[in-house]
């Protein structure tokens, strides 16, 4: 029988009851890492290896400028297969967000996580049906050390009544930013459809790329930042995501080595995620990555696009025109709620 560490279960109800998250101990003066943040050392990276880094290796960057000239229309789906192929991440410039744009949501979504926390709390909450809620880690478990982060989550992005729901302190910063995103998106969609040798409205009549949702997340500065993670090694169980972020620290898994991915001026980082995976029979990848807490004395602020379908009763599986007696699924088909429901946003 798994004895119950009673202490640290205390520990996280009274986190959770704050209901200030980790930006709540931080303007409470913590000096020291709480027990339920300490992660195994196992899956931290080793001060003394070069914590298994290759800085030289470096995600792909794809330049989506004169997308629509015939000839530069055939690079770029060049470049975007073999990233998709090779890497399962790749930033993207030129994309049509301005700047000015990206900037002002990311100083919305930090205006917000840093209100005073009486005015933070009436968005906080597990209920993860809702439209918008503010939390800290999806789930807290005994069984798993939580992450340095607080997020903001809005959910249902294509219904526009929805970003009602959003604090007023972001809420027009998102709508503009949403406003570019979708066309960001619809672009994606057909030349994904191109790369894969299939018609360019092929994604998009599968329904792959139709809903949207936000995960606005915000890392404190922490005290005792190797000894934890601010996010913990997974992949994206829908589509595909869009990332903005303001500063270092988040790594991908490539061929079994961490590379760093800074944020690049300008640039909208894209991965791809499961589902997408799956689809394409596994042509495309969808790779690991993980947050580390970088010894600053700033917090980190990032805004995760998550795409996916707006059916979620909808079973999805390879694509038959993929699929071949030389290149048999390998891959079940998968409701798109069940699949995502394994992940709390």
């Amino acid at each position: 029988m798994a004895v119950v560490d009673c202490e640290l279960e205390k520990e996280l109800k009274q986190f959770d009851e704050t209901k200030a998250g980790v930006k709540g101990l931080v303007d409470a003066g913590v000096t020291k890492l709480p027990r339920m943040f300490r992660h195994p050392p196992e899956t931290l990276p080793s001060p003394n290896q070069n914590n298994g880094v290759d800085s030289n290796l470096q995600v792909p960057v794809i330049d989506l400028k004169d997308v629509d000239i015939c000839e530069r229309r055939k690079e770029i789906i060049n470049d975007l297969r073999k990233a998709a192929e090779e890497w399962g991440f790749f930033q993207i410039v030129n994309h049509g967000i301005p700047i000015a744009v990206m900037d002002e949501v990311l100083k919305g979504v930090r205006g917000f996580h840093e209100l005073p926390q009486e005015a933070k709390e009436e968005w906080y909450s597990r209920d993860f049906k809702k439209k918008v809620n503010f939390f800290s880690n999806g789930e807290l478990k005994v069984s798993t050390p939580a992450d340095w982060r607080d997020t903001l989550s809005c959910k249902v992005l294509e219904d526009e009544c929805n970003f009602e729901a959003i604090p007023k302190v972001c809420r027009e910063q998102i709508r503009e930013y949403m406003k570019y995103i979708v066309k960001v998106q619809d672009k994606l969609s057909k030349l994904f459809s191109e790369a894969l040798g299939l018609d360019s409205d092929y994604l998009e009549n599968l329904r792959c790329f139709k809903s949207r949702s936000l995960a606005c997340h915000y890392y404190p500065v922490c005290p005792d930042p190797h000894l934890t993670l601010g996010g913990t090694r997974h992949s994206d169980l829908g589509f595909l995501t869009l990332l903005l972020q303001d500063s270092s620290g988040l790594q991908i898994l490539h061929d079994n080595v961490w590379i760093d991915v800074p944020p690049v001026e300008g640039a909208l980082l894209t991965n791809l995620a499961d589902m997408l995976q799956i689809v394409t029979n596994g042509k495309f990848k969808s790779v690991e990555h993980r947050v580390l807490m970088p010894a600053t004395l700033e917090p980190r602020t990032s805004i995760a696009c998550f795409v996916g379908t707006d059916d979620l009763q909808k079973p999805y599986g390879p694509i038959k025109e993929l699929i071949s007696e030389d290149n048999p699924a390998i891959y079940k088909e998968v409701l798109f709620g069940e699949y995502m429901n394994r992940y709390k946003l």
